[in-house]
This record gives C-alpha cells, structure tokens and sequence, in this order.
C-alpha cells in the first residue's frame, strides 16, 4: 500500500484478509441495486441493477412528455437522440411504469443483430438431439416426438407483438450499432404489427395452437397457423446515441426526441429524486458540474450522482479524503483529440 490509510476505504492493499465488506461498505446507491424483494416475483427482473428506482426518479420535462404521448396516440415508435447517460434507456422503464405496462422488453442492439434475432429463435439441433434420444431409449424408434414449441423462444421483439389487451414496453437499445440494414428490416413488423413462424406454419395442418416459450421470464403463449399479431400495438423505444444517419422511410415511421443536457433546475429534481434533499454543498456540487461542461467535453449525468453519493456515502456528510476519487468519475468522456 502506498499513500496513508483513509478512514472511507474499505480495500486498504494491505494484503491482510478482513471483514470490512460485511460491517463498513455501506448501501449501495439505489440505482445499483442489484437485489429483488421477496415478493417480487415477475417483476424481478425489473428491480435488478435499480430499475424500479430509475423508473419512479425519471424527470421528464416538457417537450418528452409531449412526444411519448405522440408516440402513444399514434401507435408508433419513439427514436430518443441524446448524448450516453442523458437518460434514454431509463425512459422506457419510467413510461412502463406509470402506465402499468408491465415488465419492459428489452432489446439490446449489436453490429450482429438481425431481424429474426428480435422475433424468434429456433433451436434445431437441440429437436434433433432429443428426438435421437428418444430413438436411443426406443430402441430405434422415436415413439415419443417432443413437441416443436419446446425448441422455439419468441425474442424481444416477437414477445411484444403477442396479442394482448395492453401494448407491452419494448426498448430497443443503441439502435446506432446494428447493421445498415436493420432498421429497414423493421419495417415491415413496425407497419403490420405480425410476423410468421415458417417452422410452425408448416406444422399448422391439424389446427392445434403450439405453445412456445416467450421472452419473458418463465413465458410461455400458444400460437396459432405459426402467425403473431399484435391485437394493442407495442410502444417501441428505440434510443441512439446519434452516431449515424438513419433511412428516411425508417425516420418518417418513428416520432424522434431529442434529449438535451439537464439544466441547472432539472439537475437539481433528478438529484432530489435519487439522493434526497439537496443541500447547499451539493447545490455547490452541481454548480461546479455545470461550470465543467462549459469546456466543451461531454459529461454525463450519472457521472454527477455518482460524484454525489461517492462524495457522503456512509458518512452523511462531504468526505474530503475522497476528492481524488470524486475528481476521477468526473473525467469527460471526450478527449480532446476526439472533439
């Protein structure tokens, strides 16, 4: 260990093994909190790394809530444009939320994404080694077919256009990083809110729904001639850090907000909302946040909360021992050479 011991450290690099995790680290932030309560239950996996916590301290101003309702009269997606950690992923979960929409589904997006990713996945090798294992236990014969619904789990997307008496929350995140051709792929589901299972049609002769798993945790919904549709069409969040152009027959298709940089009076409410009262020294704090973005170089706003909850955590006061730390999680995340 170099440097003196600070009382708030909980790893000192001593070496020696202790207990300081158990009885000095203090509760996590809420929006890091990773536990589910015990009567969660569907909603677990909402309440992982803060979700509920997010969604019930999202301040929307103005101009967001005029378009999520746009959005929502219209039956079409939301494109949310907006520097990373301006709160874009969040909004879906905050949208669900209030309007009881139930657990959101998300997609998250990759340069390998595809279309079919986001509807459906069929496992056919994993049908093809059950029924040589029920061959093998035949004695040659497979006398016990598993049903094709086992090997199929509708994806994200797939699981939103179920039919349903409420529209389901699908975020469809970084929207920016798939290949040039997905968002015209979307389309056509976007425009016919239904798509088609190839596997199932052909199964469809004897009119029996199959039931397959879904993207929910524990799902499972019986689908009919190998079709989905959409009886409440979905609200679709789509986010983009604006990194690249979009098609302009994908553009006309979507209502597009812009999420600018929090001012002073609204990075006052978030802080409120997640950290409780605001007190002078972190109205301060604040000051000094906003004064930094004049140079030009993008900081996000969980940067500041984390600054914020690093600054009194465990103390309930401002720690001046941790200014090295607090100055570190406020870095940009340009440099200069990057602007």
């Amino acid at each position: 260990m170099t440097g003196p011991e600070r009382d708030w450290w909980i790893y000192t690099g001593s070496g020696e093994p202790h207990d300081a995790v158990e009885h000095r680290l203090p509760e996590a932030p809420p929006w890091r909190t990773f536990a589910a309560a015990a009567d969660d239950n569907d909603t677990a996996s909402e309440r992982r790394i803060g979700r509920h916590h997010l969604a019930t301290a999202y301040q929307p101003d103005f101009n967001e809530i005029e378009l999520i309702n746009a959005a929502l009269y219209l039956r079409r997606p939301l494109l949310v444009t907006g520097k990373p950690g301006t709160g874009k992923s969040t909004l879906a979960y905050s949208i669900a939320h209030e309007l009881n929409l139930g657990p959101v589904l998300r997609w998250s997006i990759t340069s390998r994404s595809t279309l079919a990713d986001g509807l459906y996945r069929y496992d056919a090798i994993g049908r093809l080694q059950a029924a040589n294992l029920n061959r093998t236990a035949a004695g040659g014969e497979d006398t016990n077919p598993t049903d094709i619904g086992s090997f199929i789990r509708l994806g994200p997307l797939g699981t939103a256009l179920l039919p349903g008496a409420k529209p389901r929350m699908l975020l469809i995140d970084e929207i920016d990083k798939s290949d040039v051709d997905l968002p015209n792929d979307l389309l056509n589901a976007f425009e016919e809110g239904e798509f088609v299972i190839p596997e199932l049609e052909r199964v469809a002769g004897d009119g029996r729904p199959v039931e397959v798993r879904t993207g929910d945790r524990d799902g499972r919904a019986r689908i009919a001639d190998g079709r989905v549709r959409c009886t409440a069409f979905p609200f679709v969040l789509l986010t983009s850090n604006g990194e690249r152009d979009f098609p302009t027959a994908f553009l006309r298709r979507c209502v597009r907000l812009d999420l600018r940089t929090p001012n002073r009076e609204r990075l006052i409410r978030i802080v409120e909302a997640h950290l409780g009262m605001v007190t002078d020294d972190v109205a301060r704090r604040i000051d000094d946040f906003l004064e930094r973005q004049l140079d030009g170089r993008d900081r996000a706003t969980d940067q500041l909360l984390n600054a914020l909850y690093l600054a009194s955590a465990g103390t309930g006061r401002t720690d001046p021992e941790r200014r090295d730390a607090i100055e570190a999680l406020l870095r940009p995340l340009t440099d200069d050479d990057e602007r």
